[in-house]
């Protein structure tokens, strides 16, 4: 019976985490990272730093990520005290035996050099074929110097002093900004003589400095936006 509880609590675990995951998704996460950081919250790993930002900059994500961390806190609990009953009625000294010994099996399996060199040659082999550069992270791809580069969503607001102005106007008054596409209901607008117009999302990159410099209206105007939505989430 304590094998079964602990296969139908996992299953329950997976469950959790499907539906966290769709929920996240919901919130205009990726598919891929919002699994990936359903089972890094339910597990407290919180290895993901730079994704885990696209969680706590959002109200909505944050809840699901405190529900997510306190399940799983507890979930860790009962699985822990349900293998302790198991172990100790049925577990000897000999099974745990042969359990160490096949794991230093592997261990020294992997220590092999000639075997590690092949695992090696045809891991990397398999990252070539598999991962092409537009699926790289953002990070990796713009080579972006945390210190002096920055990739960022401007959002032109009504008062905007780029109200109406020609996408490249912008960027010719900079040596050291593209903007790479601009958002406008749902669609990606790249052409540079477009006008900019109000509730446009522009995808910006360059310089830190001259980024926060060029458009303080509209990141302070986005800031305000993000702290309002915090205090009614709070209320």
């Amino acid at each position: 019976m304590d094998w079964l509880f602990i296969v139908v609590y996992g299953v329950l675990i997976g469950i959790v985490v499907e539906i966290a995951a769709a929920l996240l998704i919901m919130t205009g996460l990726d598919h891929k990272i919002a699994r990936f950081q359903a089972v890094s919250m339910l597990t407290a790993t919180g290895f993901t730093t730079k994704e885990s930002e696209l969680v706590l900059r959002h109200p909505f994500r944050r809840r699901i990520a405190i529900f997510l961390i306190v399940f799983g806190v507890f979930s860790f609990a009962v699985i822990i005290s349900s293998l302790s009953n198991i172990l100790a009625q049925s577990f000897r000294v000999y099974q745990l035996g042969m359990v160490t010994a096949a794991l230093a099996i592997v261990l020294l399996f992997l220590k092999n050099k000639r075997i590690a060199a092949y695992l090696t040659q045809k891991t990397e082999h398999q990252l070539e074929k598999v991962f092409e550069l537009h699926e790289l992270p953002v990070h990796e791809v713009l080579y972006i110097d945390e210190k002096r580069d920055i990739f960022t969503e401007v959002i032109i607001h009504g008062n905007s002093t780029f109200n109406g102005r020609q996408l490249v106007s912008i960027m010719q008054e900079t040596n050291d900004l593209n903007i790479l596409f601009i958002l406008r209901e749902n669609k990606k607008l790249r052409k540079c003589d477009i006008k900019i117009k109000a509730g446009d999302h522009l995808y910006v990159y360059g310089d830190k400095q001259e980024i926060e410099n060029l458009f303080e209206a509209e990141l302070e105007n986005k800031q305000r936006r993000i702290e309002k939505e915090d205090e009614i989430v709070t209320l």
